[in-house]
């Protein structure tokens, strides 16, 4: 029986790691204020902080906010376009919003 308990366990504690290892990668990439930041990249960090993307309207545009429904901070920050990658001066705005509040070291 204990056989049949600790199988049972054993995949949802490596994709536990799996999860923690790729945030901590994240943000450690984040604090190394790449070049190639990915929007994608910030919205999963975010959203492991326990941040979810608004969007405040039709005609808002590029504009969204990130917001921690569970302390009530807000980051607004206008989305990259036409590539991919997130301004270095985002990421700058963005850590520290994210030291001030506690979030990271």
């Amino acid at each position: 029986m204990r056989r049949l308990h600790d199988r049972l366990h054993r995949p949802f504690l490596v994709v536990y790691l799996t999860c923690v290892t790729r945030i901590d990668k994240l943000l450690a990439r984040l604090l190394a204020r790449p070049e190639d930041f990915s929007y994608d990249e910030l919205r999963h960090l975010l959203f492991r902080y326990g941040y979810e993307e608004v969007r405040p309207g039709k005609t808002s545009g590029s504009r969204v906010g990130f917001v921690n429904r569970r302390t009530k901070h807000i980051i607004h920050l206008h989305r990259p376009h036409p590539g991919p990658h997130v301004k270095l001066y985002q990421i700058e705005m963005i850590i520290d919003e994210l030291k001030e509040i506690g979030v990271i070291p």
